[in-house]
Order: C-alpha cells, then sequence, then structure tokens
C-alpha cells in the first residue's frame, strides 16, 4: 500500500504522529509510505481533486481515492471517495482478499462475502468442469427460471 497526499513531507509527518496516537500507537511510524505530492502534479495525472470540497484559498482538495492493481500491472479496483467520505479500510482488504481468490479459481464472491465463506462457481462452468474443479461439491439454488446458475461451493 502507497498513499499519496497533496501535503509537504512535513505535514505528513505530522498528521502520522496524531494518526498513530489518536490509534494508541504513538512513536510508531505508518506501516506504508506516503508520497508528497505538494504540486499536485500526480492528484491532476489520475483524477484525485475533488472540485465539490475546497480549501481556504479555494483550490480543490484530494478525493481519498482507491486504486488496486494487480500482479499484472492492470487496474482491478478503483474508488473515488469525497473529500468529506472516509475509507472503509475492511471493505477495501475483503475486496482485495475477494480479487486474489477470484485470479487463482473460477469463482466469484457474492455480496458480503468474506474469506472462509462459501463462493459461487462462475456460470460459464460446465457442470462436470464444476465437479471436477470442486471436489468439495457444488449446490445449486433453485430459482424460478430453473437456470442453474446459482451455484455455490468452498473454495
Amino acid at each position: 500500500m502507497i498513499a499519496l497526499s497533496v501535503d509537504s513531507v512535513e505535514d505528513h509527518r505530522n498528521w502520522s504522529k496524531d494518526v498513530m496516537a489518536f490509534n494508541s500507537e504513538a512513536g510508531t511510524a505508518l506501516p506504508f509510505p506516503i508520497i508528497a505530492d505538494d504540486k499536485r502534479a500526480l492528484a491532476v495525472q489520475l483524477g484525485m481533486l475533488d472540485p465539490d470540497e475546497i480549501d481556504k484559498d479555494g483550490i480543490p482538495l484530494t478525493a481519498r481515492c482507491v486504486f488496486v492493481i494487480g500482479p499484472d500491472k492492470k487496474l482491478k479496483l478503483s474508488i473515488l471517495y469525497p473529500a468529506t467520505t472516509g475509507r472503509n479500510f475492511d471493505e477495501l482488504l475483503r475486496v482485495i482478499d475477494s480479487l486474489q481468490l477470484t485470479a487463482q479459481k473460477k469463482v466469484a464472491t457474492p455480496v458480503d462475502w468474506k474469506p472462509g465463506d462459501k463462493v459461487m462457481v462462475i456460470p460459464s462452468l460446465s457442470e462436470e468442469e464444476a465437479a471436477a474443479l470442486f471436489p468439495n461439491g457444488v449446490t445449486t439454488k433453485e430459482v424460478p427460471s430453473g437456470k442453474k446458475y446459482l451455484r455455490y461451493t468452498q473454495p
């Protein structure tokens, strides 16, 4: 994880001390680096400025952007939170767990999925392929259409 802010290095140092003290971890460093983008070059390039939220001088604040880049160096997730809204790190970690799992197995994760929960077998797999790939079994949820696309398994 890397953070980027339009503040100076000194501002980052002071802010990180406040954050760590707030979390009862005073004296320790943040567990990730912060890029100082005080000229806003990267923030502009990445579309991170929030035109609806401005500072006292009328300059747009940075939105709270999250970009997840996969091992293939492709964008896997992009979330743009308004400057007034905090990020939910539990949700971000859940999404990263899902991305890692679904990159390895032919599954999808349903709403509110957490590691260890059942996953959905992707619809493009035949029943035979699903049985071969998931020896713990596949259960199918009956739906009015009779289609068998809601199939679940333990990863």
